[in-house]
């Protein structure tokens, strides 16, 4: 979802400055968050943090600040990509099924999908959940296959980042990077993808 279907990176940057400097901490251009999400909230706080202040509890106390304070922020800078509603219309009138996969909280991945995507059916909306691995474990993309009834060899795992990349390695499922996203085209050709994308609707082509 993030980076991929919705720029979200200035919301992102923002809420995590917000309690940054509300701590008196430094703060960080969007550039550098770029480089630090991708894998899940937590881990966004602790690369966030002075190095010193990285213990797992004080990294759960930010966490817990930041989702209370970007859930009430969500939508003030982010937006779909170019081109990215008009391939999930197409996608959904041809009767492919979609699903979401994020390293973002739950709550915040739903949130973002049903007011920027309100019209488009999903198998599946899946953030970060307890009991669950994050990506690039596999196991919530096995869960969207079984839950879509489809076979493996028949998905098609989009993503802009070397997580996403393993992630559909790990699933043993045909990989896509976009160009557009947060991370490099250098990074994604890295992993070794099926190809990379640099606009939407190349991803017709290939399903």
């Amino acid at each position: 979802m993030d980076g991929t279907l919705l720029d979200t990176i200035g919301d992102l940057s923002e809420s995590c400055n917000h309690i940054m400097t509300h701590h008196g901490y430094p703060t960080h251009s969007r550039d550098v968050y770029r480089t630090y999400v991708g894998n899940g909230i937590a881990k966004l706080v602790e690369r966030a943090l002075p190095c010193h202040l990285r213990t797992p509890e004080y990294v759960e106390t930010i966490r817990l600040e930041f989702v209370q304070y970007y859930q009430k922020h969500i939508y003030q800078y982010t937006e779909p990509y170019t081109g990215i509603s008009l391939l999930l219309e197409h996608l959904d009138k041809k009767g492919v099924k979609i699903a979401v996969l994020s390293n973002k909280y739950q709550a915040g991945t739903e949130k973002l999908i049903s007011h920027f995507f309100p019209n488009i059916i999903f198998s599946a909306v899946f953030g970060q959940r307890a009991g669950i691995p994050i990506k690039p474990a596999p196991d919530a993309v096995n869960e969207i296959i079984s839950l879509s009834s489809v076979a493996t060899e028949d998905v098609l795992y989009v993503g802009d980042s070397a997580v996403d990349m393993l992630t559909g390695k790990t699933a043993n499922v045909d990989t896509v990077g976009v160009s557009w996203g947060f991370r490099s085209k250098e990074e994604l050709e890295n992993e070794h993808p099926m190809c990379v994308v640099d606009a939407p609707e190349q991803i017709l082509s290939l399903v």
